[in-house]
């Protein structure tokens, strides 16, 4: 009978436990999906530095302005969004990262930040407010930005 009640108490629990990851994992991906909607919501706006509307707005601040959507409270600027939440490499991207990068002309270096919208065997695309298009979806995988980019981030894990 003891063990009965023993084989019991361990279903309960496992089964308790599978329910609570099933719980927590809808909601990551309802907070993932909330992220990338906001991100898509400002595609068209200008670039604006130091900009954070529907009026105009920069890289750190889309990703930041994202995220709030959500209910995460991130960095403002790129730099320290860089070194914010768990680093992730190439192979491991998903909806929902940050994508940095670091460019360099002129003994100057700047940063700019964008959020992976789909990998596939397509392509891997991302959302970033460009200084000249503004607010656009590119390819991660172009020369242009690949060669450029520093680091991955996940905050909604």
């Amino acid at each position: 009978m003891y063990k009965i009640g023993i084989y019991f108490l361990v279903l309960i629990l496992l089964t308790g436990g599978t329910a609570i990851a099933q719980k927590k994992k809808k909601k990551r991906e309802r907070d993932i999906q909330n992220v990338v909607q906001t991100a898509y919501s400002y595609k068209g706006t200008p670039y604006k530095y130091g900009g954070s509307s529907k009026k105009g707005i920069d890289c750190s601040a889309l990703v930041q302005n994202s995220f709030a959507s959500a209910g995460y409270k991130i960095p403002r600027t790129a730099q320290a969004q860089s070194k914010y939440g768990k680093k992730v490499n190439w192979s491991g991207l998903k909806t929902g990262d940050i994508v940095f990068f670091k460019f360099k002309s002129k003994r100057e270096k700047w940063y700019h930040s964008g959020m992976i919208t789909s990998v596939s065997k397509k392509g891997t695309y991302f959302i970033h407010a460009s200084t000249s298009k503004g607010v656009v979806v590119s390819n991660l995988n172009s020369d242009y930005y690949k060669k450029n980019v520093k680091t991955f981030r996940r905050v909604i894990k």
